[in-house]
């Protein structure tokens, strides 16, 4: 009987302890995680893993890479990560396949997901996380971004490029973009976090929370 080969990325190899590290000082110490646009689920098992008080519940748009998903936690051996499940986010009802999600989460998060996306897919983000965040939750987003006042990395103008030549839709965000979008979802920058390669970690929230 033949095992799956878990998928396996080299940038989520090297970001993921960087990103935990981030994670540990912004979450309490138990909550319930909804990872948007998994990938290969090598994050949502490590993050499982190292945070065994939060529950982790996976996604992906493409039911192709659920199996990859799956095969990743189980070679991590997470007993805390929920089987993946299919989620557009642009679809007014997350999941979408299945029961829909009766519980809020107190973390949502999203990495390397809104520049191989069109720009209609962040602004679904933010409204699927005003209806889906704990009043306290959190948005966590990864990825590279583009600041007024702030030259951009000559990589991340490489990458751009590339991106918009594969398809015009898609391409490094800026941060005021981002911020409108999440304003308009009644969302606001709670903090922003340099990364490693010229990416950034920012943490949305709920005025007041």
């Amino acid at each position: 009987m033949s095992t799956l080969q878990p998928p396996f990325s080299p940038s989520a190899e090297r970001n993921k302890q960087p990103i935990l590290e981030a994670l540990r000082q912004q979450l309490p110490q138990h909550g319930r995680a909804l990872e948007i646009a998994s990938g290969t689920g090598q994050h949502g098992a490590w993050f499982a893993n190292a945070l065994p008080d939060w529950t982790w519940q996976p996604t992906e748009l493409d039911p192709r890479d659920l199996p990859g998903i799956a095969a990743n936690a189980l070679q991590a051996g997470c007993s805390n990560g929920l089987p993946p499940v299919v989620l557009d986010v642009m679809a007014s009802r997350w999941p979408s396949l299945g029961d829909a999600f009766a519980e809020p989460f107190d973390l949502v998060y999203c990495a390397n997901m809104l520049h191989i996306a069109p720009w209609p897919c962040c602004e679904a983000l933010m409204r699927g996380c005003a209806r889906h965040l704990a009043a306290t939750g959190r948005l966590i987003v990864y990825g590279p971004f583009f600041e007024r006042g702030i030259l951009p990395a000559p990589g991340n103008l490489a990458f751009d490029a590339d991106l918009r030549a594969r398809d015009p839709a898609w391409g490094i965000r800026t941060l005021d973009q981002v911020q409108g979008a999440a304003h308009a979802a009644g969302l606001r920058l709670a903090s922003r976090h340099p990364m490693p390669a010229n990416n950034l970690l920012l943490v949305w929230q709920r005025p007041g929370a």
